[in-house]
């Protein structure tokens, strides 16, 4: 009888952990939302880059150039709170050819646009200003958080209705959630119209932008497992 307790005891844990562990009749799919918006904002990047022999000198004239750029984006009537001045550099270089040593002044002056419709006289008058390099435009949303979360639902939509065309040819139904995996990518989208001259040093004359907005395209993936009924 002493033998034959713990062999029950066995037995009864050995059905019981198959129980639990039982899987459970299920279906993943993944699902895709996509939502086109006109921007309605832009965030732009743009330095003050000058270079000369005597360090405080180019520095003079750098700093003066900024004082000009300043004056012109407050003149847009772009709010103090919507540009600001950062990454202040003056570095040495030397030319091993004519073994001279040269300096290179640089700042940086990030502006958050609201009004697109400032955009053409902005850009043309901070090169009027000094500005010889745009290092980025990025055109955005203002409402990104509502699109995201508009996204977010179609691509649910998307994996559900997935899942019943699925499953509908075996005669079944789609229960419960079981899991859902959010597989998209924080980004600041950026649309292909974007001008060129965003992404090169400009010359001293630079050409009037014309701006032509095209859509931001915002997408939401995700996976989602669903309990079969």
């Amino acid at each position: 009888m002493k033998k034959v307790l713990p062999a029950l005891l066995i037995l009864f844990a050995t059905m019981t952990y198959a129980q639990e562990t039982k899987q459970v009749p299920q279906i993943s799919v993944s699902g895709e939302g996509k939502v086109k918006v006109i921007p309605d904002e832009a965030t732009i990047v743009a330095t003050v880059e000058t270079k000369g022999n005597d360090a405080k000198t180019i520095k003079k004239e750098n700093d003066k150039k900024i004082e000009a750029v300043l004056k012109f984006i407050k003149k847009m009537n772009i709010p103090a709170t919507d540009f600001k001045t950062q990454r202040v550099a003056l570095n040495p270089q030397y030319d091993y050819e004519k073994k001279k040593h040269s300096y290179n002044a640089t700042q940086t002056i990030e502006i958050s646009l609201k009004d697109l419709n400032k955009y053409d006289e902005l850009m043309e008058g901070l090169v009027n200003e000094g500005i010889n390099r745009i290092d980025n435009v990025t055109f955005e949303s203002s409402e990104l958080a509502k699109h995201e979360s508009q996204a977010r639902k179609l691509a649910m939509k998307d994996a559900k209705l997935k899942a019943e065309d699925y499953v509908s040819v075996l005669g079944q139904k789609i229960g419960k959630a079981l899991l859902i995996s959010d597989n998209s990518q924080v980004y600041r989208p950026q649309p292909i119209f974007m001008a060129a001259m965003a992404k090169r040093e400009m010359s001293d004359v630079a050409p009037r932008e014309t701006l032509a907005l095209g859509e931001i395209e915002i997408t939401s993936n995700l996976t989602v497992s669903f309990i079969l009924d």
